[in-house]
């Protein structure tokens, strides 16, 4: 995935901004980005705070790993199965 070139902070003021009246075109224009990635980012950090975010950020990544260990697991299993039905 691509990593974006906003911080998590940075997104937040912007949501901030438009939230207090500006405009959504105008802020886009002033920022660099498309109408429909400022939604998109409106719908996954609106509502929060900066310290939510790093929290949202730090279960994201921990969810990753636990998945990442979860495949390693299930394919120990079925290799082991393979090897001891072969036997």
């Amino acid at each position: 995935m691509r990593k974006s070139r906003f911080t998590e902070a940075q997104i937040i003021g912007m949501i901030k901004e438009q939230e207090a009246g500006m405009p959504t075109a105008e802020l886009c224009r002033k920022h660099g980005l498309s109408q429909g990635t400022f939604y998109k980012f409106k719908s996954k950090y609106g509502g929060m705070e900066v310290s939510d975010a790093a929290k949202l950020k730090a279960l994201e990544d921990e969810n990753a790993k636990l998945k990442r260990l979860l495949a390693d697991q299930m394919l120990d299993n079925v290799v082991l199965k393979d090897l001891l039905g072969k036997s």
